[in-house]
């Protein structure tokens, strides 16, 4: 239970393995996951660690394997996923592991290689096949009872007689092929242009799409025949058709050799589809049986590399038959770490136990918080802002509770608390599998981490929302209002000023049982009402919180026994903020008991009551109030009272400033005359300076060892520090928390400001978009009704759970890290990171997702 409140005891061991059984013994502690190994060879190069070698094999099986889950996801093949983790594999298993991926691999690289020179051929064999179909329609085809080639020949002689120049008898030839559909405009600009107009260009689209046998994509393509004159022509026609890409194809003349060619064709067009169908069933039956396997093989390449890549931080002895390790283990995990180890010396066969010592050191150990499926995102929450100090007080623990409480002050309705609520339930029940169905959908994971955080906000607010009686911006009346109307009927609809006194019989004299009475909904004067509630909770939350943030920076002072921190930093300033703001949230307290509007007391009715701000002002500014008809006091001796505690507030302030100085500075004089020679401990002035001086330094000493420097109030190792540096931090420390107390208490009043803020945009919605449809009658109202619901239901979900409720968590935040974490936390520990097969595994496969 203690380690929920602060991090886990650390403790630095040396690890002796023996060199057959090193392989095992990590395995196991990968398995386990306890363990954080230290690098004993950061000089070292990467690539000249002993076991290189093996890392690299494994980052080729880890290549091979990739090739076949992009092989196998192209083809939709599922990969069979049992949630079950094997252990590592022997290193001698290695060997078969590579040979049955590098079987697998040439395999199915060859599979491919035929099976896209088939479809290479295939695709050939289909162009052709349209070339002799699209050809033969344009030799048949007849322009004014001529055929294509007279009406070729023709143009050429009329070209002849508009250029004057002599032509001898005409001889065509042409040459056919395709193109792809999108070039074929400018392949017809450039044939005009570098041609001259001397040929003549006939095109026809393919309809159906063929396959590029390359990266399997769909492309569209257009048969064309280019007639021309000459070889001059037929060279730069070719050159044309190189340079677009277009590919030629023989075309025969003859219309015999042209059907003899197409049904040559057919035929081994035919022949090919059977051959591909083979190849395509060879090809998917190797990778349905890869599928089978493919996460485990996934597991266990990269547990193997895991394993070599942390032998790789070891020390080899001078005999090279022992390796040496160093590694932060929680100190409660001792015994398990030790039963694992025995576990791998076992499955290695080795008969020499390793060796488990524990080390002294002054090194900072790492931060290990214990954390389940629910106090992980907490946990999460705090470590966003910095992981603690070692052995701090972890703020997790008090986070489940008074997050999603102040979330909720803010977010306060019966409504939308529970869409919120209902929401967080479902993904709790669907944890498993929700959490199968993995995604990179960065919002959903997001969504899900908080799944226990966002049930609790939803809670938290339907209970708040019951408190304010708010649902939707609308009120339920469970018990009863305790006001009545003492009006007839037309005296209420007609005259808007008519107000209820709490003074007659308007009031029974029984508030509400619980929350806020019903008859403020319909109220003109709800706002100023609920301003003056929310306001003063916020304040009464905020100094409340913010006090029991001080106090539990006294459980960090006593745990890293830092009396000097107690005496001179957490006394003073509960004193501060105790005897000013914590003296203005009784007078809220003592202004609602005291005063009341029935009080036949003149100066204790309602008009009466003073103004806590007014008040308070005054207070701190020793400026008596106005006197006037009614006692600006409270109770008897508050102005005495009040002047008393601001000079005593006022003195903490140079007692927070200079007392941990001064005794510092003192200590450090009482050091400077301790004598040489041995001594005996008396009740000296010199000795009680000097064993003060030695618990400074033991304070110091244990900070440096045991917790990062400034861990929540630890002891700050001062002996080397000057003391100008001192002063100026205790200064800048001091300025810091005087003023944020004042600060702070205002920041708190984001809880006011945001709840009424979330309750007018409620109201508004429901006004300008739901009560319009509620007032039409009839089948039309009953349609427009539907469909405005439909409106106000998204808007709702959209603007006032998601908007709003992402910006009261922002809030919240906000409040934890700055207000009340400020008085206690540092946070400059850093994390331990065990090493552990379960998250480098999920590490991995997110990493292979993106």
């Amino acid at each position: 239970m203690g380690s929920l409140f602060r991090s886990e005891e650390m403790t630095l061991c040396q690890l002796f393995l023996q060199s057959e059984a090193a392989y095992a013994c990590v395995s196991e502690l990968g398995e386990l996951g306890l363990v954080q190994f230290r690098d004993l060879n950061p000089d070292v190069n990467a690539f000249q660690r002993k076991f290189v070698n093996e890392v690299r094999r494994c980052d080729e099986m880890e290549r091979k394997l990739r090739y076949l889950e992009k092989e196998i996801k192209k083809d939709g093949i599922p990969m069979l996923d049992t949630g079950e983790s094997p252990e590592a594999p022997q290193p001698r298993e290695m060997i078969d592991l590579e040979a049955t991926f590098e079987k697998l691999e040439n395999e199915l690289r060859e599979v491919n290689q035929n099976a896209e020179a088939l479809k290479r051929n295939f695709l050939e064999l289909t162009e052709l096949k349209h070339i002799l179909r699209k050809t033969q329609v344009f030799f048949d085809e007849q322009e004014g009872g001529m055929h294509t080639t007279e009406s070729m020949t023709r143009a050429l002689i009329t070209d002849e007689s508009r250029t004057g120049k002599a032509m001898g008898p005409v001889q065509l030839g042409f040459v056919a092929g395709v193109i792809l559909r999108e070039r074929l405009p400018a392949f017809e600009r450039m044939l005009w242009r570098a041609c001259r107009g001397n040929v003549f260009l006939r095109q026809a689209m393919i309809e159906s799409p063929l396959e590029d046998p390359s990266n399997g994509d769909k492309v569209y393509k257009s048969v064309f025949i280019i007639f021309f004159q000459g070889d001059q022509l037929k060279t730069r026609v070719k050159k044309i058709c190189e340079g677009f890409r277009a590919t030629l194809y023989p075309c025969p003349e003859a219309p015999t050799d042209r059907r003899e060619m197409a049904m040559g064709v057919m035929t081994r067009i035919e022949d090919l589809n059977t051959v591909l169908g083979q190849t395509q069933d060879h090809r998917h039956r190797v990778l349905v049986a890869a599928a089978k396997n493919l996460k485990n093989w996934f597991v266990k390449v990269r547990k193997i590399k895991a394993i070599y890549h942390t032998l790789n931080l070891f020390n080899l002895d001078v005999t090279q038959k022992c390796l040496i390790a160093e590694c932060w283990v929680p100190l409660l995990d001792m015994e398990t770490i030790q039963i694992a180890l025995r576990r791998g010396t076992e499955r290695s066969g080795s008969s020499v136990p390793p060796i488990l010592n524990r080390m002294e050191t002054f090194e900072d150990p790492p931060t290990y918080n214990r954390t389940n499926k629910f106090t992980n995102a907490f946990q999460a929450l705090i470590n966003a802002y910095g992981v603690a100090s070692y052995r701090e007080m972890n703020p997790a623990p008090y986070t489940i509770i008074t997050f999603p409480f102040l979330f909720a002050v803010m977010f306060g309705d019966l409504g939308h608390g529970a869409i919120m609520a209902l929401f967080g339930l479902w993904m709790v029940l669907k944890e498993k599998p929700l959490a199968a169905k993995k995604t990179d959908n960065e919002i959903w994971n997001i969504f899900f981490g908080g799944r226990y955080i966002i049930f609790l906000m939803g809670v938290f607010s339907m209970y708040t929302g019951f408190v304010y009686n708010d649902i939707f911006s609308k009120s339920l009346n469970v018990f009863g209002s305790s006001w009545s109307i003492n009006y007839n009927t037309s005296t209420v609809m007609t005259n808007k000023a008519l107000q209820l006194n709490p003074g007659s019989n308007d009031y029974s004299g029984t508030p509400y049982p619980i929350g806020v009475d019903p008859v403020w909904q319909v109220s003109d004067n709800k706002i100023i009402f609920l301003n003056a509630y929310k306001m003063k909770i916020s304040i009464i939350f905020g100094v409340i919180h913010m006090l029991f943030g001080v106090f539990v920076g006294l459980f960090n002072h006593r745990y890293f026994k830092n009396k000097m921190a107690i005496y001179c930093e957490f006394i003073p300033q509960v004193i501060f903020l105790v005897f000013l703001f914590f003296y203005m949230t009784l007078l809220m307290f003592i202004k609602w008991t005291k005063y009341s509007a029935d009080n036949e007391n003149k100066n204790l009715s309602a008009g009466c009551a003073p103004s806590i701000l007014i008040t308070f002002i005054n207070m701190v500014l020793f400026k008596p109030p106005q006197k006037g008809l009614c006692n600006p006091y409270m109770f008897g001796g508050q102005a005495g009272l009040q002047k008393f505690l601001v000079v005593i507030a006022l003195l903490c302030v140079p007692w927070m400033l200079l007392a941990k100085p001064l005794m510092i500075m003192r200590s450090r004089k009482q050091a400077a005359h301790q004598p040489i020679a041995p001594y005996s401990n008396e009740n000296g002035d010199a000795d009680g300076g000097l064993n003060q001086h030695n618990n400074v330094q033991a304070d110091g000493t244990q900070q440096a060892g045991g917790a990062a420097a400034g861990g929540g109030g630890g002891g700050h190792g001062h002996e080397n520090e000057e003391m100008s540096e001192i002063f100026i931090h205790q200064g800048i420390h001091t300025i810091e928390y005087v003023l944020g107390s004042v600060s702070h208490t205002a920041s708190y009043l984001r809880l006011w400001a945001l709840s009424l803020a979330h309750a007018q945009l409620a109201e508004v919605l429901w006004n300008m978009v739901l009560k319009n449809g509620l007032q039409q009658g009839g089948w039309i109202g009953g349609i427009a009704l539907w469909i405005i619901f439909a409106v106000w239901a998204v808007l709702t979900v959209g603007i006032l759970v998601l908007m709003e409720g992402l910006s009261a968590f922002l809030h919240t935040l906000r409040l934890h890290w700055v207000e009340f974490q400020s008085k206690f936390y540092a946070g400059l520990g850093y994390a331990f990171q065990p090493f552990s097969f379960e998250m480098i595994l999920e590490s991995s496969s997110n990493s292979s997702e993106d």
